[in-house]
């Protein structure tokens, strides 16, 4: 109840009297003239120094005769409390620094010699070394700046030979035999979707236009199934690490993605017809097509980033 009353007397010209804090307060009459009612809960005015009812309390309700003494009081008060920045002195609200021109002894950042800074290298002068010419700019690398490495034309061939380095790796590392594109002839891809459309398993429930009908191999020491291969469709909307996920499930496939943070441990969809390896963030009905195959491959990584800026 204290407490509620202090922070109400910080903001309002009364104050609530406390009945437990005062033993002898059991109400009191409105000073008010032509009130004189019996309060309980009494308001005590801190400009006029007199005890109000609740429709009295405020200065204006019983015309205070020393209106606005309270509000002066808060101002005075405000007034008299010490600033952030008094008993410090100029050197202590600065960064001080020596000059940036070579041999110069001068320290910049003070009241008396506040420095100047260059924009074009990025460093602080004295008024002496402030021009350019001065402290000879143009032969000065900016601080921060991306220094002035390979060219546009020897970042290209770094990133080619990066991706040709990268493909020579994975071939001798997994010796792994792809199986090849199915036919790419209209009449022939057609003959084959509908009959993979016959034989595809999926959620039964999924709607007609929204399945994708793949071919799905996996490496056969990687599976636990007799079968390393399978004819499956999924939701054109789904990602591709979703399909992943299915995959691995229906051909029996340890999938330890979300368990390990080590990239041989981690299986890739392999785009045989695309020739890449696919994101697990792509959709399927942009990266995939009824007819196409995809391997589950373990450990082959994403592509590498050709150019690192």
């Amino acid at each position: 109840m204290a407490s509620s009353s202090a922070a109400e007397a910080q903001d309002t010209s009364y104050v609530k009297m406390d009945k437990e804090a005062d033993a002898t307060l059991i109400g009191k009459h409105c000073q008010l003239e032509y009130c004189n009612q019996l309060d309980f809960l009494p308001f005590f005015c801190q400009s006029c120094k007199k005890t109000f009812c609740l429709d009295h309390r405020s200065e204006t309700a019983h015309k205070c005769t020393n209106a606005g003494a309270w509000a002066e009081r808060k101002r005075q008060a405000q007034l008299s409390r010490t600033s952030a920045g008094e008993g410090k002195r100029m050197r202590d609200l600065v960064s001080q620094k020596p000059c940036a021109a070579t041999d110069c002894k001068t320290i910049v950042g003070t009241s008396l010699v506040p420095g100047v800074h260059c924009s074009s290298c990025n460093r602080d002068y004295c008024l002496k070394h402030r021009l350019k010419e001065e402290h000879d700019c143009k032969n000065k690398i900016p601080i921060g700046a991306r220094p002035a490495g390979l060219d546009v034309a020897e970042q290209t061939r770094s990133a080619f030979a990066k991706l040709k380095a990268w493909g020579a790796a994975k071939r001798e590392m997994a010796g792994r035999a792809l199986p090849k594109p199915k036919p790419t002839s209209v009449s022939a891809r057609l003959v084959a979707v509908n009959s993979l459309k016959k034989s595809a398993k999926g959620d039964a429930k999924l709607p007609p236009e929204k399945r994708v009908y793949l071919y799905v191999e996996a490496e056969a020491e990687t599976t636990t199934a007799k079968n390393y291969k399978g004819e499956f469709f999924y939701s054109k909307d789904w990602v591709i690490g979703r399909v992943l996920d299915a995959a691995a499930k229906s051909l029996q496939i340890e999938n330890v993605n979300n368990q390990s943070a080590e990239e041989r441990d981690k299986l890739r969809v392999f785009h045989v017809e695309g020739g890449r390896v696919l994101e697990f963030n792509e959709k399927v009905g942009s990266a995939l097509v009824s007819g196409n195959t995809i391997v589950l491959l373990r450990g082959v990584g994403p592509p590498p980033d050709l150019i690192e800026m």
